[in-house]
């Protein structure tokens, strides 16, 4: 049986947009790749984490930092075939102040960990889906702002960069899923369905 770590935040963890429930199985993304490759064969390991960055501490939140996190989760779950890491939209809120070219360091740092605890692992990056307009509005998450949206767009140039330099696979989210009407930030139940055939597809090029 092969293993896939899926590394990520609330879009990983199947967060309902608005509600903050979570998508059961059959729903988030994870799953429906689990389902696509066969059960029998394959097994993903959902480590979606709501509010998690790739080195930002979060001042209102315990345990958000994905760089000091992503080693116990090697560990714990190891050895693994492929490991997917899709972070960087929790980077955009003002308070960490972050630019798109800085939050890239930050995903470079986190393959650097990801190669030092599990070498044989192939490594899948994907840029996230952009935040949505008016998403800083106080309806939806005040936690961003206008120039939010403008870093989040611009993720996928640089996360590609980076996938380049450290050789490892890409995909950029945004170009077949968008987040929902609701929250103007997570992905609806279509929204993981596009993901999911999207990952499905790049994982049977990879393994």
């Amino acid at each position: 049986m092969k293993h896939i770590l899926c590394f990520g935040d609330s879009n990983t963890y199947g967060l309902i947009p608005k509600s903050g429930g979570r998508y059961p199985w059959g729903i988030r993304w994870t799953s429906l790749l689990n389902n696509k490759l066969g059960l029998e064969e394959y097994h993903v390991i959902e480590e979606g984490l709501c509010g998690r960055t790739t080195i930002f501490d979060d001042p209102l939140r315990d345990n958000r930092n994905g760089l000091k996190l992503i080693s116990s989760a090697l560990e714990t779950n190891g050895p693994v075939d492929v490991i997917i890491v899709m972070l960087g939209t929790n980077d955009c809120k003002t308070v960490y102040g972050a630019t798109a070219n800085v939050i890239g360091k930050g995903i470079a740092r986190i393959i650097g960990q990801i190669r030092l605890y599990s070498k044989d692992s192939k490594i899948l990056l994907i840029s996230p889906i952009h935040l949505g307009e008016n998403v800083w509005a106080n309806e939806y998450d005040p936690e961003f702002s206008p120039d939010s949206v403008k870093v989040s767009k611009g993720l996928a140039d640089v996360y590609k960069r980076v996938s380049e330099k450290e050789n490892t696979f890409f995909l950029d989210a945004a170009v077949f899923a968008e987040p929902s009407s609701e929250d103007r930030e997570h992905l609806n139940e279509e929204g993981h369905g596009l993901l999911a055939e999207a990952v499905y597809r790049k994982v049977r090029e990879i393994i």
